[in-house]
């Protein structure tokens, strides 16, 4: 037991000096090949501590050769562009000013549901307030304001009422909840899709709001917003 308990702690020390070692970052910013080091680190650290009759060296050379390896890719990827691209890949724009891109989502195996989760996340209900949205290689998205949204803000004028988008088209197929909710007739967005010469297949993603203001991001033209009839007022 007692040895086990020591064990215990040494590998705890060795593994607490190898992270502060590797840099102060936490999980979600970390790039691909340094959370893939952290978790093996992990786990063969646990090696060591749960079996008494296994020599402590099994878990700590395994440690110290992740970390050396942590510390050459760092160092490499620093000189080197192109190591830096291979390790940690290219931030990607999921959407810019012809709205969402969709290559770049099929690059990142991103669904529509994916990516609005990750806006709201960023403090954002209205893709049509985005000007630039960037997934960067840690995962994290970086979203910039349309310029009228920065301009009213800093102005100083009265904050406007908030609106919140529903969506109603998602992945090419309608939301009925959302459609029942607003009070949106299938007939007015196969209208809107016909004036534009879309179908609904085309649409990757459209939403409403409370005004009736409705924005469709089409997978391979550019963004439109358009007043839409509803019926629904301010049920949401």
């Amino acid at each position: 037991m007692f040895v086990v308990f020591l064990k215990s702690i040494i590998t705890f020390l060795v593994v607490f000096f190898v992270i502060r070692l590797m840099g102060k970052r936490q999980i979600g910013e970390m790039q691909p090949f340094e959370l893939v080091i952290t978790l093996i680190i992990a786990e063969v650290a646990c090696i060591p501590m749960n079996d008494p009759y296994i020599p402590l060296y099994y878990g700590l050379i395994p440690i110290f050769t992740l970390a050396t390896l942590h510390i050459v890719l760092s160092f490499i990827s620093r000189k080197s562009v192109k190591v830096r691209k291979l390790l940690s890949g290219n931030s990607l724009i999921v959407i810019d000013k012809s709205g969402i891109n969709y290559k770049n989502m099929q690059k990142m195996n991103m669904n529509v549901d994916d990516l609005i989760e990750a806006v709201r996340t960023a403090g954002y209900v209205d893709f049509s307030q985005i000007a630039y949205a960037i997934f960067e290689t840690n995962g994290q998205l970086c979203v910039v304001e349309k310029e009228q949204q920065q301009g009213e803000q800093s102005q100083g004028n009265e904050p406007q009422k908030t609106l919140l988008p529903l969506e109603l088209v998602v992945d090419g197929k309608y939301v009925a909840h959302n459609l029942a909710l607003s009070g949106t007739e299938q007939t007015e967005i196969l209208r809107v899709l016909d004036e534009n010469k879309l179908k609904l297949s085309d649409i990757l993603y459209a939403d409403v709001r409370q005004d009736g203001n409705a924005y469709f991001a089409p997978k391979h033209k550019p963004a439109f917003c358009c007043p839409i009839t509803i019926n629904g007022g301010n049920n949401w």
